[in-house]
């Protein structure tokens, strides 16, 4: 693993009934990178995500992340793995009993981190996502663009390297959809690389960066130009 790459897979093979999903596969993403993963439903995009923070292993080659080789990991080691990712999802996942706060805190206090430092970090990324002003709402009380904020704070909290995005606009109307993309690009800005899985070839184009699809087991570099 080179030491700008931060995700790194090695000749990954995944099969479901001696059909190979993913073949052969090759691919890093460096420090700092944002990086657009496309491809048709079913094209294997889940299983390249679940690889990366161990929820599938692959049937041949290796997988590293964040200086860890996944694909050897031993299970008590995962949730270290899974601190350095900051996951996005489509649906947010939100605690639907838990206020904005509480459901950022959640993260936090799950590592076993003190209540003054949970405290001073949930306001930090409520503040950098622009939500500040809802820590007491509920999820039943917010916007999807705004609920998809909270899931970026949340996947913040631990201060990962690395964020995945599986469909962070998919749910959203283009406008909330475009404040989305912005706050990644922040995000982005700053230095963490982003790997975003995504059907939305609109803004793709609109915020161009490198665009890898996934087809017949294959990952290959495409211009965006030509989607």
């Amino acid at each position: 693993m080179s030491q700008q790459s931060v995700i790194e897979f090695s000749n990954v093979t995944v099969s479901y009934n001696h059909q190979p999903v993913l073949d052969n596969i090759n691919f890093s993403l460096e420090n700092g990178e944002f990086t657009y993963l496309i491809g048709q439903t079913g094209a294997g995009k889940s299983s390249f995500l679940r690889l990366i923070y161990r929820d599938l292993l692959p049937n041949s080659g290796s997988v590293r992340v964040a200086d860890m080789d996944v694909t050897t990991l031993p299970d008590k080691k995962v949730p270290y793995l899974r601190r350095r990712l900051g996951i996005v999802f489509q649906d947010f996942q939100l605690l639907p009993d838990r206020s904005v706060f509480d459901n950022v805190a959640f993260s936090l206090q799950v590592t076993g981190e003190k209540k003054s430092f949970i405290k001073q970090r949930v306001l930090e990324v409520l503040g950098m996502v622009g939500l500040s002003h809802k820590r007491k709402n509920m999820p039943e009380d917010l916007s999807g663009g705004e609920k998809q904020r909270v899931v970026i704070a949340r996947a913040l909290a631990n201060e990962p390297r690395i964020m995945l995005a599986d469909e962070p606009t998919g749910n959203l109307d283009p406008e909330a959809s475009a404040s989305i993309m912005e706050l990644l690009k922040q995000i982005n800005n700053r230095g963490m690389a982003v790997l975003m899985v995504t059907h939305d070839y609109d803004t793709v184009k609109k915020y161009p960066y490198r665009t890898l699809k996934l087809e017949d087991g294959h990952i290959k570099d495409i211009e965006v130009n030509k989607l």
